[in-house]
């Protein structure tokens, strides 16, 4: 005659201790697996995010220079400025300044480009002639920049470090409007960066 108890079998201490000891190492395995995933989905998201701010500095300046319109600017000393002015840093006055709220002001600015602090930066002047206390919006491009070289070519399809060279110099007679004679301007501007990913990046942009 048998028990009324049922015949069964349960997990020995040893065996719960071995089940538990398995389970720690998938559970840790899977961990190492999901963080790898997300390191490599974290530096893709910046590689990205650094493509991007690249691409719109490109379309930034390519706006800007190929938007060059010829005219000459006051600075705040009362000076001739020419319509670009540049070595490795650049000064241009360009067109299509858009003016969405129907303020009164022309429709052509003054930008510039400098590197500082391993940053590419964009400078751009409310007004065309200045006054001593004209201050440039500062607006910092992109980042991780080694270096800015910036080279002009001229009519001769010759290129140079700075524009305008010697024999470029305002000159000419005083125009009605107070503006003196426009000088020649470059064909291209090309723009060398040295960028701590991307190594060397050349543009060229061609003016109108």
């Amino acid at each position: 005659m048998t028990s009324g108890i049922a015949d069964s079998k349960g997990f020995t201490l040893l065996e719960l201790l071995v089940a538990l000891s398995i389970f720690g190492l998938l559970a840790a395995m899977s961990y190492g697996g999901l963080q790898a995933v997300l390191n490599q989905q974290w530096h893709t998201e910046q590689a990205a995010d650094r493509l991007s701010e690249l691409q719109k500095m490109y379309l930034v300046m390519q706006r800007d220079i190929e938007q060059l319109v010829p005219r000459i600017v006051r600075d705040e000393f009362g000076d001739a400025q020419q319509p670009l002015v540049g070595n490795d840093t650049l000064r241009l006055t360009r067109g299509g300044w858009r003016n969405p709220a129907g303020r009164q002001r022309s429709t052509l600015q003054r930008v510039g480009y400098a590197y500082e602090e391993q940053q590419l930066v964009r400078y751009t002047w409310s007004v065309l002639d200045r006054a001593q206390d004209s201050e440039p919006l500062k607006q910092p491009l992109t980042e991780d920049i080694d270096s800015l070289q910036i080279r002009y070519l001229d009519r001769d399809n010759a290129w140079k470090e700075q524009w305008p060279d010697a024999s470029g110099i305002i000159g000419g007679e005083v125009a009605t409007e107070g503006l003196l004679e426009l000088p020649e301007l470059p064909k291209a501007v090309e723009v060398t960066i040295e960028h701590k990913t991307y190594g060397t990046l050349v543009w060229l942009f061609q003016l109108p």
